[in-house]
């Protein structure tokens, strides 16, 4: 059976879930799971995509991001997961597979259909008993070291407004002009 096709829009946000292989529990080790957050941090900060809300789940990943103008949603996630792929190997010192082949997507459609996504992301390791609150899960944008980026109009979709955004969780990225 032929895997379905990633359909991607230039300039729009995606709601992207991935698994690790056989869905094994990997970040449950911390030094793992801090892997990855630092991945998609590192990533973010090269300019390959807006980060607007993730979960490192023990066996997954929920992540919403914008690919950057010269960065396609596939070569987004491939960095994401290479590059932590490639650390978490060295770490362990082993040679499994980190992550499922592929992914999935949903675009963003409107600043509900974010929102919506935003408050399904952050509550998940409560939903899954890893923690009373989402804001203390520390693998999590609910967890405050992070800054995220806001959702750019860019996308095609009306942006949220600054309450929407802050009923959504959303804690904006210092722009660069501070």
């Amino acid at each position: 059976m032929a895997r379905p096709r990633n359909r991607t829009r230039a300039g729009a946000t995606y709601f992207v879930t991935t698994d690790t292989w056989e869905r094994r529990p990997l970040f449950r080790r911390s030094a793992l799971a801090e892997i990855v957050a630092r991945k998609l941090v590192e990533y973010r900060d090269r300019g390959f995509y807006l980060l607007h809300s993730y979960v490192i789940m023990p066996e997954r990943l929920h992540a919403m991001i914008t690919p950057g103008p010269t960065t396609s949603l596939k070569k987004a996630i491939q960095l994401i997961k290479g590059g932590s792929s490639r650390e978490i190997r060295i770490a362990t010192a082993s040679k499994f597979p980190v992550w499922h082949t592929g992914f999935t997507e949903h675009q963003i459609r409107d600043s509900e259909d974010y929102a919506n996504h935003v408050r399904y992301i952050e509550p998940n390791p409560v939903r899954e008993k890893l923690t009373d609150r989402p804001e203390e899960y520390p693998y999590s944008s609910a967890e405050s070291k992070v800054s995220l980026d806001p959702w750019p109009l860019a996308s095609g979709a009306k942006a949220p407004t600054e309450e929407a955004a802050k009923a959504a969780g959303l804690k904006p990225r210092p722009s660069a002009d501070h």
